[in-house]
């Protein structure tokens, strides 16, 4: 996997973003964030200081940026391509809710979606 994160702009704000993403926090604190359709769950979990390792800058190689996806989300995901399957196979307690926050795209169709660092992973988030 070749994904490179890009810097998040000013002008990636200035229209008003139109999607909402919920994330549960390892403290169990819930954090409702405004989210731009197009960019990857792990650009807007760091734009909004969301405690997210992200090691390899989100090239999909490090698995730090673990996260869990509630069942009711889990359909409206795109499947987990089989490099990023590699990857969550070598996270201690990964299970089928996990996912890579590189590997995934905000749409409109995952307007509200929660996202969960309640996990016991060390790879994945970082204390908040």
């Amino acid at each position: 996997m070749q994904l490179r994160l890009n810097p998040i702009s000013e002008t990636d704000w200035q229209d008003p973003p139109i999607l909402r993403l919920s994330v549960r926090l390892k403290d169990g604190e819930r954090r409702d964030h405004d989210a731009i359709p197009g960019l990857h769950l792990v650009e807007l979990m760091r734009a909004h200081e969301v405690p997210v390792k992200a090691e390899c800058g989100g090239a999909g190689v490090c698995a730090t940026c673990h996260i869990r996806i509630p069942a009711a989300w889990r359909d409206l995901l795109p499947p987990p391509t089989d490099e990023e399957l590699a990857k969550l196979d070598e996270i201690p307690g990964a299970d089928e809710s996990s996912r890579l926050a590189c590997q995934i795209t905000m749409t409109d169709e995952l307007d509200g979606l929660e996202i969960d660092l309640q996990h016991d992973s060390e790879l994945g988030s970082v204390s908040a």
